[in-house]
């Protein structure tokens, strides 16, 4: 009998891992599809088998799975992420697998798109305009009022995301998106949006359930840059429950409901408005999170899905989950980092991860990739938890050199 296989479109730093660790617990053997592996350096050190494909190309890769298909029994097509979850809903429909509408995909990772569709199903979102020129920018900025969100309309990870509170931040933003620094796989289209001010939530939503509700907080302004996620949110009942039937409405609206999905809110004056649908689980450290906090294996059981099985969400047990994400304040060379294994010693510490090793060059960002690692911890109460991260991270020490700058000679000068 043929082996069974889990096909995995590319991979991710956070869920990546987490998918190949759970596929031979079902009885599947993982393999990713990449158009460059060597990006995924969990790939090397688990001994995963990878094969180098390009992953944009759909002929390409369909042929390489009906080249699979005569070594391995292909149970299941996914991915960690979502740039790549409508072509895996195209591979899912050729091959006759379970799996996503990639046309409703592709319609909730096009945010202009999605905004539509939310707004004509009456789902409270900012105001919006769709700009491919400084010109549109400018007047879309103008109409809607400062401050602003700027974001590519197609793109994930807070990538290219900014608040601009001026005209000259607004300036300087639409240079950067249009200049050429900004990588753009389609052609250049910004969302100007509303800024919505108050406190962040996410949804966590597999199939038509609402999985659990998260808040969460940012580093300063102008970027958004996680800082911290607690499970569940501090919130009333009612509060949960007009999050969680707003969160079905964006489903029927965006035609989605197969497998996991992602949805932020900011809860502002006029209550919950929906900032971003995303048709995955949501990134980071989210699964670990709900897993902590309820018990339940999101990866597992998305896996399930693929494959065909029945899975089970139910609550296994109640804590407060959260986590911690370091981020560093300066760019430069990382002199030394160290404490995680005092960090994860201490009582309540469920996982600490460090991205980086000495001597590595720090090049903020912006985004979500400035993260250089994370704690995660549970516990019965919010107030323990958020003690037990708090003693964690303190444990956990590292210093940047700034990089050398110019003197006027153009010599470098002592930082």
């Amino acid at each position: 009998m043929a082996r069974r296989a889990l096909i995995l479109l590319e991979g991710s730093r956070y869920n990546g891992p987490l998918y190949i660790q759970a596929a031979p617990l079902l009885g599947l053997h993982p393999i990713t599809l990449s158009a460059d592996p060597a990006r995924y350096d969990y790939l090397a050190s688990e001994g995963i088998e990878a094969i180098r494909v390009d992953t944009d190309n759909l002929d390409a890769l369909i042929r390489e799975c009906s080249r699979l298909r005569g070594t391995y029994d292909i149970a299941g097509i996914t991915c960690a992420g979502d740039p790549f979850y409508a072509t895996v809903g195209k591979l899912c429909r050729y091959f006759d697998l379970p799996g996503p509408n990639p046309t409703s995909i592709e319609r909730c990772c096009d945010k202009f798109t999605q905004r539509q569709l939310l707004a004509e199903a009456g789902v409270p979102i900012p105001a919006y305009r769709l700009a491919t020129n400084a010109t549109d920018v400018e007047s879309s900025a103008a109409e809607i009022g400062l401050p602003v969100i700027l974001k590519p309309a197609v793109g994930s990870g807070s990538r290219g995301v900014r608040l601009c509170r001026t005209v000259d931040e607004l300036a300087e933003h639409t240079t950067y998106l249009l200049g050429g620094k900004h990588i753009w796989r389609s052609s250049p289209r910004i969302l100007v949006e509303g800024y919505a001010q108050g406190p962040y939530y996410a949804a966590d939503i597999m199939g038509n359930e609402v999985i659990a509700i998260s808040g969460g907080n940012f580093g300063p302004p102008p970027h958004f840059v996680y800082r911290e996620f607690i499970y569940p949110a501090a919130l009333t009942d009612d509060e949960q429950e007009r999050i969680a039937d707003i969160s079905l409405s964006c489903l029927r609206a965006l035609g989605l409901g197969w497998g996991p999905t992602g949805i932020e809110f900011r809860w502002t004056q006029r209550g919950p408005v929906v900032i971003e649908v995303n048709p995955r689980l949501g990134g980071g450290t989210g699964p670990q999170l709900v897993q902590q906090a309820y018990g339940i294996d999101l990866i597992t059981e998305h896996i399930k899905l693929v494959v065909g099985e029945e899975w089970n969400l139910r609550r296994r047990h109640s804590q407060t989950a959260a986590v911690r994400f370091l981020i560093p304040d300066r760019d430069g060379t990382l002199d030394q980092i160290g404490g995680e294994s005092r960090a994860a010693a201490v009582p309540g510490v469920a996982e600490v991860k460090l991205y980086i090793e000495p001597k590595t060059p720090i090049v903020r960002k912006g985004d979500p990739r400035d993260c250089i690692g994370y704690v995660i911890a549970a516990s019965p109460t919010h107030a323990r938890t958020e003690a037990i991260l708090q003693r964690a991270v303190d444990l956990i020490d590292w210093s940047i050199t700034p990089f050398p700058t110019l003197s006027e000679h153009g010599r470098p000068e002592a930082p």
